[in-house]
């Protein structure tokens, strides 16, 4: 999700591009229903220390969750990391290549054009990097089947997530937490606000299946942290 300035998007359109591209199919056509967060957890709001003073993230781009946006470009005083290449999730068998992805021509974020890779926001801070690194994955299609996401709702607080580096070097998050999210109640700060330790966010569609958009209604996201 390449440079391309300060531009923010409403995170209604970015998500629509994402259900629009990779959530059709699987639960269109009611063969398999991609796992949920539990319930007691779902809606739980999530707590992370906030970021010190010179932390170099510009928290004026922040929005509540009543004006979403998608995240903002990092700016020049965050710590950089090099590019993520690939990401490994054992507890839910994923072990799949990155992509970078950026802003298309008409503003819209890019999403995989692959179900199979995970995509990540190069706008915003690289895995390690201090602040949230966001990587999306497509949750099924109607031609492919179950994306590389498709269970990502199971994961758990305690489940490991390696990153490869393209530097040969490995970066590992815990994750702390799983949540459900209305797509127009996406709490945008939670997600992509600023943060005072290296941290993730992986993102794709979830809850039920509007079928007269063929979009799904929902987001899941895991939140996880350098371990």
């Amino acid at each position: 999700m390449l440079p391309a300035g300060r531009r923010q998007l409403t995170l209604t359109a970015a998500c629509a591009v994402l259900a629009g591209a990779c959530c059709l199919g699987i639960a269109a056509t009611s063969q398999k229903t991609a796992p949920k967060p539990p319930a007691a957890t779902a809606q739980a709001p999530v707590f992370f220390p906030a970021p010190s003073q010179n932390s170099g993230n510009d928290s004026s781009s922040q929005h509540d969750s009543a004006t979403s946006s998608t995240p903002s470009p990092s700016s020049s005083g965050t710590p950089t990391a090099p590019p993520p290449v690939n990401v490994s999730i054992p507890a839910i068998h994923v072990s799949a290549p990155i992509v970078p992805l950026g802003i298309q021509p008409d503003g819209e974020i890019q999403v995989p054009s692959d179900v199979r890779r995970v995509g990540w926001y190069e706008l915003g801070p690289a895995p390690g990097a201090l602040g949230p690194a966001i990587l999306v994955g497509h949750v099924d299609s109607a031609r492919s089947g179950p994306g590389v996401f498709f269970r990502l709702g199971a994961l758990q607080p305690g489940d490991s997530i390696t990153v490869d580096r393209a530097d040969g070097t490995q970066v590992t998050f815990t994750v702390y937490a799983v949540r459900e999210y209305q797509k127009d109640r996406f709490p945008t700060a939670t997600v992509y606000g600023p943060t005072a330790d290296p941290e993730l966010r992986l993102i794709t569609c979830g809850g039920s299946f509007d079928h007269a958009s063929g979009h799904y209604r929902d987001n899941i996201v895991v939140f996880a942290r350098t371990t």
